[in-house]
């Protein structure tokens, strides 16, 4: 099948190209002194680290400059300030601190960014031109602003690093790992390795020093290691009405001790895990299953895995699926009822003209989110800034309680202390909607064959520290099965991902998330192949187009696992072929024109100048032309993986995928 630049790829028939089912288990020798994990989070981000001659022990981050008092390894607010000369200024709690002191006419100059996470999911065509918009409108690569993010991660790991290390790190001895959401497809997870060259975190030349972990399979990793104290069953007592069986409400106050206890944790910065499994695993038997429910700030990312007890080792059930259900969903919520108050024209307008104050109000209303519980009667206060006050005043004519009372929205009150006062019905319509996405969600996958049975379903993440989303799930799923909450709920994915980094061959099955091939010709069959797929060359009839699959939606791929196909140049002389690369959400594929299959990325591989023996022997054999490159697919991993192979030479050769070019 002819390829841009008049290069093809080699007709292989399809019982010749077999996937290798060789699994490469093997661990080996630890070439790093320390693994770095950064979880780059929608809302809120952090780092910890662990020592390869101590793996038992995970170390938080240090506590962040404008950090809530007495809490020592609290994440950092996801968002990032830029100068008017789009250079670095801060990150975290400081540039949220320092966007506030700005003066407003000033603040319209500088770039501030948070929740920019989401646009790498919400973005189809993802690519390294993609950009950003600051919440006073101007515009930067998206690439460019993660690589910042990622920058100031890695200078304070390094320097908090070689305080708790005697001797000196070298650049080669960290192995950093960077969490993604799951659902994220490749030109995503690409995207964050790229962000991480351009940070200087790795060399491109050393791209086996960084890992990419997906959320909910690391906070599974974790979960293996919690001892029944370090975790809470939200099962343990029937729950009817929200009320026990004896009419009390036992439930808010465990979480209240649960809090305080999560509390008095937080004071330690050093996290001691189990070097086998915790004691929960010791109630698994070899076959049960469990899901993790990642409830973040943007997403909410499922992933169903079964125990593996003879190895230790996970296998991925079904696919990972999930979608834009997280805490996010309830501040757009709160927005939406602000427009519903004030109008959305005004909301827009005083976005702009006064960025810092609508990012101080949504700091205020974050922050009394966190106290929403079922149980609760009193209304919640949210402060309004006075510029919004006084704003709204100049630009309408008439005052915010004016406006609250003529909007007809009863379930807000105003306050003469200049609040917006919630009431109980006010957040329960913030919340259900975003709570009645991810509750849908989890029983459409728990009717699916492979999943039904699921022993477990554990709640991680930082919306899974919310009561209004802990209540609804035990209430709707708890006679399915037993509803786990790690405590320090908000570090679990951060503390997996160390481990993942300590042996990312933990998880040894996954499921592919798509179908993948490639574009071949095949001999054409009168009666099988349309006509309009004959192509006619050297006298032969071929038939175009026919999508020749490396791997199908939801298949179980073992860690390891490759899929080996052969191609060779169209020309002597060539020095690179490009074979394009498509997907689609559907098995029932043929051809990569049929509906749904979509060009997503291009492998390509750089051929060396052959050998002198080599070319003699090219010159004298008649089928010299057809110098055969065997490349080797790798899907079972976290990113797909190719490597490549000059089979008359026995030499290794360059060859990438790339994912974001398309």
């Amino acid at each position: 099948m002819p390829l841009p630049g008049n290069l093809h790829t080699s007709v292989v028939p399809r019982y010749r190209c077999k996937a290798s089912r060789t699994e490469l288990r093997p661990r080996p020798p630890r070439p790093f002194s320390v693994v770095v994990a950064i979880d780059f989070g929608t809302t809120s981000s952090g780092y910890a680290f662990s020592f390869t001659d101590d793996p038992e022990a995970i170390h938080m981050m240090r506590r962040w400059e404008g950090g809530d008092p007495g809490v020592a390894n609290q994440k950092s607010p996801t968002c990032l300030l830029l100068t008017p000369d789009l250079r670095f200024h801060s990150f975290g709690f400081a540039a949220r601190d320092s966007y506030h002191d700005l003066d407003p006419e000033e603040a319209r100059h500088w770039l501030y960014f948070d929740k920019f996470k989401m646009k790498i999911h919400s973005t189809s065509d993802l690519t390294m031109v993609t950009e950003l918009e600051s919440v006073s409108g101007q515009r930067v690569r998206a690439i460019e602003v993660f690589a910042h993010a990622l920058r100031f991660f890695r200078e304070h790991a390094l320097k908090e690093m070689k305080d708790q290390s005697s001797s000196l790190l070298q650049r080669d001895e960290v192995r950093w790992v960077i969490t993604v959401p799951a659902v994220w497809r490749q030109p995503a997870k690409q995207f964050m390795r790229e962000a991480a060259y351009l940070a200087g975190l790795v060399s491109p030349d050393s791209h086996e020093q960084l890992l990419i972990a997906l959320e909910p399979e690391a906070a599974s990793i974790y979960c293996r290691k919690l001892r029944l104290h370090q975790l809470i069953d939200l099962s343990q007592r029937p729950i009817t009405n929200s009320l026990d069986q004896d009419g009390s409400r036992p439930f808010d106050s465990s979480f209240r001790q649960a809090r305080e206890q999560l509390r008095r944790a937080r004071h330690s910065r050093t996290f001691l895990v189990e070097s086998g499994t915790g004691e929960l695993w010791s109630e698994m038997q070899t076959g049960d299953k469990y899901m993790v429910a990642d409830c973040g700030g943007g997403t909410v990312d499922l992933t169903v895995h079964q125990i593996e007890q003879g190895q230790g080792t996970l296998k991925e059930l079904y696919k990972a699926s999930g979608g834009p259900y997280g805490a996010v969903g309830v501040d757009l919520a709160f927005e939406a009822m602000l427009c519903r108050i004030f109008g959305t024209d005004f909301i827009k307008t005083f976005k702009a003209k006064r960025p810092a104050a609508w990012v101080d109000l949504t700091i205020a209303f974050e922050a009394r989110k966190r106290t929403a519980a079922p149980g609760r009667v009193a209304a919640l206060n949210i402060s309004l800034p006075f510029s919004f006050i006084d704003f709204y005043k100049r630009h309408c004519g008439h005052s915010v309680e004016t406006a609250l009372r003529r909007s007809k929205v009863n379930i807000v009150k105003w306050s003469s202390q200049g609040m917006l006062r919630l009431t109980t019905e006010a957040m329960n319509e913030l919340f259900q909607p975003t709570i009645n996405n991810i509750i849908r969600h989890i029983e459409d996958l728990m009717q699916k064959e492979e999943v039904k049975g699921v022993r477990f379903l554990f709640l991680v993440g930082g919306f899974a520290e919310s009561p209004m989303l802990q209540r609804a799930v035990q209430n709707a799923l708890g006679h399915h099965c037993r509803i786990i909450i790690p405590q320090d709920v908000g570090l679990t994915i951060l503390k997996g991902a160390v481990l993942f980094g300590l042996d990312p061959t933990v998880v040894r099955v996954r499921r592919c998330p798509l179908t993948y091939g490639v574009g071949v010709l095949n001999r054409f069959v009168e009666g099988r192949h349309p006509r309009e797929k004959l192509l006619i060359k050297d006298g032969r009839e071929w038939c175009t187009d026919i999508l020749d699959r490396f791997v199908s939606v939801d298949q179980s791929v073992a860690l390891g696992e490759v899929v080996r196909r052969s191609y060779t140049p169209a020309r002597l002389g060539q020095r690179k072929i490009i074979i394009n690369i498509y997907c689609s959400n559907t098995d029932d594929v043929v051809y990569i024109t049929d509906p749904g299959v979509r060009k997503c990325g291009a492998i390509t591989l750089d051929l060396p100048e052959p050998s002198a023996a080599a070319a003699c022997s090219s010159a004298n054999d008649s089928a010299g032309e057809r110098r055969e490159i065997r490349a080797a697919m790798q899907f079972g991993d976290t990113e797909i993986k190719v490597t490549a192979v000059d089979v008359a030479t026995g030499r290794q050769m360059r060859a990438s995928i790339d994912f974001l070019s398309m």
